[in-house]
């Protein structure tokens, strides 16, 4: 298991202008949520967006500390117009 302060920061450490938000979806600490959002996304599809952060807990991933993570990703202006 690995605490929701470590995750965030290690996706700071791969993305480093990044704001992350983390929460434990089942209480049990292994299936989590990420919302990450970054200018490096800018020009990038969903899908290299979630590579930039599997990238960065992948040690995590494969030890299974994380067994499940919902991964949401933006844009700092696709983010101010979700929150609209």
């Amino acid at each position: 298991m690995v605490s929701l302060e470590q995750v965030k920061k290690t996706i700071q450490q791969e993305i480093s202008d990044a704001q992350v938000f983390v929460k434990d979806l089942t209480g049990g600490g292994d299936h989590l949520e990420a919302i990450v959002i970054s200018p490096q996304f800018e020009g990038k599809t969903k899908v290299k967006q979630h590579q930039l952060v599997y990238s960065a807990l992948q040690s995590e991933l494969k030890s299974e500390a994380i067994h499940a993570l919902a991964l949401k990703t933006y844009t700092p202006s696709t983010w101010l117009s979700e929150q609209n």
